[in-house]
C-alpha cells in the first residue's frame, strides 16, 4: 500500500522539480520556493552536496503536508538508493536503469523511476517493477514519443525529463505524460538568491499543467 500511495501522490503532483544546485543551502531554499509556488514533487539530485541531508531536512519540514513528496535523483547505484531511502526519500530517480537499484527499491516499497530512451529499456524497467519510466533526455524526442511508446506498451507510464519548459509542457501532458520533470529555468533566480522569482516561476508551471 505504501508504494501505491506514493505513486498516486506523484501523479497528483504532476510536476517534479529537479533540484541540481551547487550547495545544499541553495537546494533546500530552492525546494521550499517551488513548493510555495505549488509544485509539490521535489527530486533532490545526488549531484547536490549532502543531498541525503537536504532530503531529510525537507521531509522534516513538510511532514504534516502529505501533498508534498520528496525524492532523490541522479541515483546511479543501489548503495546511493539505500542512503536516499534511509534519509527519507519517497521515490528514486535514475538517469538509466540499474537492476540492483530496482530490486532494492522493490524491497523497500519505494517507487523506482529509471531513465529510458528505447522500448527495450522501458520493457526491461517495467519487468523489474518500475511503475513509471523517465523518458530521458526528453529534449532528444518530441511529445509524439509517448504515443509511439504506448502503441506496443499501452500500460507504460512516462515522465519526460530534460528540456521541459513552459513552451512545451502542454504538448507533453496532452501527449500522455503522467508527470514531468522540470529543472532549468524553473530555478533561474537561485544564483542571485531571488527565491521569490523561483516561486513565481513555479506558479506559472503549475498553472499551465493544471489548465491542460
Amino acid at each position: 500500500m505504501k508504494k501505491i500511495d506514493t505513486l498516486i501522490r506523484l501523479e497528483n503532483a504532476g510536476i517534479v522539480a529537479v533540484v541540481r544546485e551547487k550547495s545544499s543551502k541553495h537546494a533546500y531554499e530552492a525546494s521550499k520556493a517551488v513548493i510555495a509556488g505549488g509544485i509539490k514533487g521535489i527530486e533532490v539530485t545526488f549531484s547536490v552536496p549532502n543531498a541525503d541531508q537536504v532530503i531529510a531536512d525537507l521531509r522534516k519540514e513538510y511532514k504534516q503536508d502529505v501533498s508534498v513528496i520528496i525524492g532523490a535523483g541522479t541515483v546511479l547505484d543501489s548503495v546511493t538508493a539505500r542512503l536516499a531511502i534511509i534519509a527519507g526519500s519517497e521515490f528514486i530517480v535514475s538517469p538509466c536503469f540499474d537492476q540492483k537499484t530496482a530490486e532494492l527499491c522493490n524491497l523497500y516499497q519505494v517507487p523506482y523511476i529509471p531513465g529510458c530512451m528505447t522500448i527495450t529499456e522501458m520493457q526491461q524497467a517495467m519487468k523489474s517493477g518500475a511503475d513509471i519510466v523517465k523518458l530521458f533526455p526528453a529534449n532528444n524526442f518530441t511529445p509524439q514519443m509517448i504515443k509511439a511508446a504506448k502503441a506496443p506498451l499501452p500500460q507504460v507510464n512516462i515522465m519526460p525529463t530534460g528540456g521541459i519548459n513552459l513552451d512545451n509542457l502542454t504538448e507533453w501532458k496532452q501527449a500522455g505524460a503522467i508527470a514531468a520533470g522540470v529543472g532549468g529555468n524553473l530555478f533561474k533566480g537561485v544564483a542571485h538568491e531571488d527565491f521569490d522569482l523561483v516561486t513565481q516561476t513555479a506558479r506559472e508551471y503549475v498553472k499551465v499543467w493544471q489548465n491542460n
